[in-house]
């Protein structure tokens, strides 16, 4: 198993450069929308952190409580997905036929228990905007072919990364990068 590393920041040019790296995103070809979006976020995943740190800052500043009270609900709420989904078969069959549908159900719930606790302004702005922000982008950002390089690194575990994880425990890897790896690893066994 590969030591975690944190990816590099970017450089502004290579995460928003010109109008001619940026297209709309294949809605018919669901398949290749998701394969653009995991390549971006595994990519750019320190830029996104970054965007999302000054959010949740300006957030934070504005409303520090429930920041704290919206941040601990959606750690809470994820937290138990993953362990439902790696404890639970039902949970687990729903994760592995559904990725997209088991990530907005964790939004959702996160979202209708910060509406118990009246936090909702705060998890829009704090939480959903940052993460609608990360979305756009991943969605819209041409991949390169240092960027698919870098997937494919980290794809056969010779990396690993902090949203490398987290898109394995969402199950949001590419069905290539897991191909790959179960070869490697059979190979390794031998």
């Amino acid at each position: 198993m590969a030591k975690v590393e944190i990816a590099p920041l970017r450089p502004w040019d290579d995460f928003f450069p010109g109008a001619d790296r940026f297209a709309k995103p294949d809605f018919s070809d669901l398949v290749k929308w998701n394969n653009r979006v995991v390549s971006n976020l595994l990519y750019y995943q320190t830029n996104y952190l970054a965007m999302a740190i000054v959010v949740f800052m300006i957030v934070g500043f504005l409303n520090p409580l429930g920041m704290i009270l919206g941040g601990a609900v959606v750690s809470l709420v994820f937290i138990g997905s993953v362990w439902g989904a790696e404890n639970k078969v039902m949970i687990k069959n729903f994760k592995k036929k559904n990725p997209t549908l088991f990530v907005l159900a964790v939004m959702g719930a996160s979202y209708f228990l910060m509406s118990l606790f009246g936090g909702v302004m705060v998890f829009i702005f704090g939480i959903t905007f940052p993460l609608l922000l990360v979305c756009a982008h991943a969605s819209t950002r041409l991949r390169n072919l240092k960027n698919k390089l870098e997937n494919k690194i980290e794809g056969v575990g010779l990396k690993k990364t902090p949203m490398g994880i987290i898109m394995e425990a969402l199950g949001q890897q590419e069905e290539n990068f897991n191909k790959i790896q179960d070869f490697l690893e059979s190979k390794i066994k031998e």
